[in-house]
C-alpha cells in the first residue's frame, strides 16, 4: 500500500457559475478514494491570466492527504472536471475560459516529469492566482526549486486578487 502524502490542488473557473463549480469540486475531492481534504482556502476573484480576453476567475486551493499515486490522483481530478462540463481537447484555447480547471500543483516534495504530468506545476512559481490561495492553507509546504509556497509567493505580483465576501452571490458569466 502506498503511504499517504500531502498533495496541493489548484482550482479555478470563470464561466457558468464559477464559485459554485469550485465549491462543488472541493466537495468532490472529499469523496476521493483513499484521500481526505485537510484544508481548503477561501475563494478568490482573480484577473484572467494568459493574454486571452475573458471574465475574471474564481480560484481556490485544497490540501489533500492521499494514498493515490500522482497518476491516479490526476485521473480523479480530470474526472471531476469532466463531471463539471469541462471538455479538454487539442482544439481548446490554451489559458482560455473554462467551467472548471483542477491542477495538481504539488505532490509532497516530489519532482515528476512525465508525459501529461509535471509536478511541481511548471508555472506555479509565477502564478499569483494559484499561490495566494495555496499560501493560505500551506505556506510552509515544500516547493521544490523555490523553497516553500510562502517564499515563492513573495516573488509574484498579487495585484487584483481578492477574497470573495462571505455573502458573495454567484452570478452567471457568459
Amino acid at each position: 500500500m502506498q503511504p499517504s502524502i500531502r498533495a496541493c490542488i489548484g482550482l479555478g473557473a470563470n464561466i457558468g457559475r464559477p464559485a459554485e463549480a469550485v465549491r462543488a469540486a472541493i466537495a468532490a475531492m472529499g469523496e476521493l478514494p483513499e484521500s481526505r481534504v485537510l484544508a481548503a482556502s477561501r475563494l478568490y476573484r482573480t484577473p484572467a491570466w494568459g493574454g486571452v480576453s475573458q471574465p475574471d476567475f474564481i480560484n481556490a486551493a485544497v490540501l489533500l492527504e492521499t494514498r493515490l499515486t500522482p497518476e491516479a490522483l490526476l485521473r480523479e481530478l480530470l474526472a471531476i472536471e469532466r463531471r463539471a462540463g469541462r471538455q479538454r481537447s487539442t482544439a481548446s484555447l490554451k489559458w482560455g475560459p473554462r467551467t472548471l480547471d483542477l491542477d495538481l500543483l504539488l505532490y509532497g516534495n516530489q519532482r515528476i516529469n512525465r508525459p501529461g504530468l509535471r509536478v511541481p506545476h511548471p508555472y506555479l512559481h509565477e502564478r499569483a492566482f494559484a499561490l495566494v490561495p495555496l499560501a493560505e492553507i500551506a505556506a510552509d509546504a515544500e516547493f521544490p526549486g523555490h523553497g516553500s509556497v510562502g517564499e515563492a509567493l513573495r516573488h509574484v505580483d498579487v495585484g487584483g486578487i481578492a477574497p470573495l465576501a462571505a455573502d458573495f452571490i454567484d452570478i452567471d458569466v457568459e
